[in-house]
């Protein structure tokens, strides 16, 4: 069956501080939202996924989610079951796995496990057996609660579409539902309860936070590459250096545009990656890519990074030329340089060197370029 993943993402998550909703904060390098739809995009058996957001947070949604394939956005509501609502009228397909954002970590047994039942059943969702001593409390504590058979109930849940629709029109319950299995239940139709997973926990609180954190911390594992590059001064300037044409009376030559700097981080990103080197992504022999502009060779190697689960950290490049000067145009470099790769300029570096005349640099031949990148790739994937 046809299965959509519908991401509610509405909330404005203010608890944890920071500013904005959490599932748009950075979370090992990614905004919380982007790790719940990456999660379920990728499975083989999800077909489309849309998401749910909040009034006003369309742009922090697009930021969040450049390059995937979400659809339209989905206007949200006042409550989380008026979200729902809102995106089972826009979806299609026969099943629906329903998500919260704020669940970053979504392993894809998990959905395996819920799918499964669907053909028995009205809905399922993942559990976890309580193993702690239960009691009720208020500043001390009161009388135990009987802990057989009780559970902690995750999401993603997965539902027949037809199924979820028809109990939500039948809700009459005055206390808005915190999630879709007590609606598919109170219609007294069937969910199966799956086994859950601990990556599924929501995040809530600073301590869910940093659980978060030192998950992704030995989930990930830091590599580093190198690039490097040269190109001689020939014909009329500019010069492309970094992303930006600086003014001088010669040019490079290149095949491309023949930008050194964004040569040798490309080059220092695929390399950390393991995926070769740029004349392999983009041959000198290949027309096409005659005079073409180096941000698109940079923002390939970014994208085949993170298409891997991987995480730029940082860049860094030392320039290797006696003109033209790098300092005035540092920070602008910078900032190209950071919007190509979707980060932070604090994370790119820009340096510069002479080679106090000596080699082809020094006798005004042309620039060369040495580059340093720092990435994490997900060893789940």
């Amino acid at each position: 069956m046809a299965v959509t993943a519908l991401i509610v993402a509405a909330g404005k998550g203010e608890r944890l501080g920071g500013g904005i909703p959490k599932q748009y904060r950075s979370l090992g390098g990614k905004p919380v939202l982007r790790w719940a739809v990456e999660g379920l995009a990728r499975h083989a058996r999800v077909d489309a996924v849309r998401v749910v957001i909040g009034k006003g947070q369309e742009e922090l949604a697009e930021s969040a989610l450049e390059g995937l394939e979400v659809g339209k956005f989905i206007a949200g509501g006042e409550e989380r079951a008026d979200s729902v609502r809102s995106g089972l009228a826009r979806i299609s397909g026969a099943a629906v796995l329903v998500h919260d954002a704020a669940r970053p970590f979504c392993p894809p047994a998990v959905v395996d496990r819920l799918l499964a039942p669907l053909e028995f059943f009205d809905g399922a969702a993942p559990v976890l057996r309580v193993g702690d001593t239960l009691a009720r409390a208020t500043d001390t504590l009161g009388e135990s609660v009987e802990r057989t058979g009780i559970v902690r109930v995750q999401t993603p849940q997965a539902f027949r579409v037809g199924a979820l629709r028809d109990a939500y029109e039948r809700w009459t319950g005055g206390i808005p539902p915190t999630d879709e299995t007590t609606v598919v239940r109170a219609a007294g139709m069937s969910v199966a309860a799956v086994e859950g997973d601990p990556m599924l926990e929501k995040l809530t609180t600073p301590a869910d936070w940093a659980r978060a954190e030192a998950l992704l911390a030995v989930r990930f594992i830091p590599r580093t590459g190198m690039g490097f590059d040269v190109h001689a001064f020939a014909g009329d300037g500019p010069v492309m250096l970094g992303g930006i044409a600086i003014p001088h009376p010669r040019g490079l030559s290149g095949h491309s545009d023949a930008d050194v700097v964004l040569h040798a981080i490309t080059d220092a990103l695929l390399g950390a990656s393991g995926l070769g080197d740029i004349g392999e992504h983009f041959p000198p022999s290949d027309p096409h890519w005659r005079g073409a502009a180096s941000h698109l060779f940079l923002a390939h190697a970014a994208r085949l990074i993170r298409e891997r689960g991987g995480i730029i950290d940082h860049v860094d490049c030392t320039v290797i030329a006696e003109e033209p000067r790098i300092g005035p145009h540092r920070n602008a470099m910078r900032s190209r340089i950071a919007e190509i790769l979707g980060i932070e300029s604090s994370q790119v570096s820009i340096k510069a060197t002479t080679t106090e005349g000596l080699g082809f640099t020094g006798r005004r031949e042309g620039i060369a370029a040495q580059a340093v990148a720092s990435i994490r790739m997900d060893l789940a994937r």
